[in-house]
């Protein structure tokens, strides 16, 4: 496919400064090929006309479990463990691989209206995961929710080497698959190890939460005599490429830990905002050097997946949390949604931003509204004003997923019908 965006203003988040362009850009297969005058002996197919209109990269919602759709609205306002313990898990014993799909398919269409074009997911029924993905034309990493209770569970570290033999690199390398392990309180040490070890001989990533709550930090501190962080530190994983969600309760000592050992932070603000968890350090960890992305965490703690809401939170709360209305600037947020993502999830040598010989993922936004004007500062109102709903076209890896606001893809009503159904079915078998 060939295709051309013309008349655009771009944002290219290519460097530590807004950089803008107004220019056009060609793509062709699924490549980034020119950017500026078009060749003599390039082939138009398809001409976007993006004229009053911003060109970003695609975001990346790099922290996600979207299968939870199924579960949104249903346990909402009760206090973390309660919610988990109470109201998700006797749920999610219940969910086959047919309602996965199902909920997959209603975030995936979600995603791609709010300009999601990669998302890192951390569930069960991978391969239906990424039948979604594959299906769809969006881009992801998934790995199998790894925890460990009794001598079965080391299945399910066999099963996801069994999940990375089959998916990973697959759809032209749009699917990448990492390993898992849920959480320190989850995962005992032997384990953690055993899953440290597989990933290094796999040379694939590792996606963690870490630090989520108070009540963590007092249980692994009670039992290992360590914070968290230190605690998945001695067991090996961050010997590998690892990307740990949440990472709010963490010590000036922790951060020190993860900036030296490379750990991307994964930052959700909404979904600790809702559980009443409290702020992660945004800004000491950037401080620090820690690559801090954005994830909106499952639409079960969060209720949407909606990235542009998670951008305007992050530069909202820290300023607030740091008590400086510098903390954590507009730009800063953008870059968590975009390039950050992508290294945390090892994916920027090909996408994250807009630069000749990258994939094409890219969005474009519709800025003629009455909330962007008047157009002072277009990166301040990217992330302060704008709204899902402003994504009017969005192509992942050169294919156009929605155009005109209209999924390409996805068929939404069916996809939205669906999910109500299993979701229903889903809580009958709890009553």
């Amino acid at each position: 496919m060939s295709l051309i965006i013309k008349n655009g203003t771009i944002l290219t988040m290519e460097s530590d400064t807004p950089q803008f362009y107004k220019t056009d850009i060609g793509i062709k297969g699924n490549r980034i090929v020119f950017i500026g005058d078009i060749p003599s002996d390039f082939t138009v197919i398809t001409e976007i006309d993006a004229k009053g209109k911003v060109i970003l990269p695609g975001l990346i919602n790099s922290h996600s479990h979207i299968a939870m759709s199924l579960f949104r609205h249903y346990a909402d306002d009760l206090p973390f463990w309660t919610w988990l313990n109470d109201r998700i898990i006797p749920l999610e014993e219940k969910l086959t691989g047919e309602d996965v799909y199902g909920g997959s398919i209603l975030s995936i269409a979600e995603m791609i209206r709010s300009g999601i074009t990669t998302f890192a997911d951390m569930y069960f029924f991978m391969d239906d995961i990424a039948k979604a993905v594959s299906e769809t034309g969006i881009r992801a990493n998934l790995s199998r929710g790894l925890v460990f209770n009794a001598s079965r569970d080391i299945k399910k570290l066999e099963t996801s080497v069994e999940l990375f033999h089959k998916w990973n690199d697959g759809e032209d390398g749009r699917i990448k698959i990492d390993l898992g392990p849920h959480a320190p309180y989850t995962c005992a040490p032997e384990y953690l190890k055993k899953v440290a070890k597989t990933a290094e001989k796999l040379n694939t990533g590792i996606h963690i939460h870490i630090a989520e709550s108070r009540r963590e930090v007092e249980e692994i501190y009670s039992l290992y005599k360590k914070s968290p962080v230190e605690y998945v530190r001695d067991c090996g994983i961050f010997e590998n490429r690892t990307y740990a969600a949440h990472c709010v309760k963490v010590t000036d000592d922790d951060i020190a830990i993860l900036a030296k050992n490379n750990v991307s932070v994964m930052n959700n603000p909404g979904s600790n905002l809702k559980f009443g968890n409290g702020f992660a350090p945004v800004s000491k960890m950037l401080d620090a050097g820690i690559n801090v992305s954005l994830g909106t965490d499952g639409p079960a703690s969060n209720n949407n997946l909606n990235m542009f809401e998670e951008m305007n939170l992050t530069a909202l709360v820290n300023k607030a949390a740091d008590h400086s209305p510098t903390s954590v600037p507009a730009y800063t947020a953008l870059q968590m949604a975009t390039i950050n993502g992508a290294k945390a999830l090892g994916i920027d040598k090909d996408t994250g931003s807009i630069k000749v010989g990258k994939k094409a993922d890219i969005i474009i936004i519709d800025m003629d509204k009455p909330h962007f004007y008047p157009k002072f500062n277009i990166v301040s109102s990217l992330v302060y004003a704008a709204q899902a709903s402003d994504v009017c076209t969005v192509i992942c890896d050169g294919r156009l997923l929605m155009s005109g606001r209209k999924l390409l893809t996805i068929d939404e009503a069916d996809a939205c019908r669906r999910a109500d159904l299993l979701a229903s079915n889903i809580i009958s078998l709890n009553q």
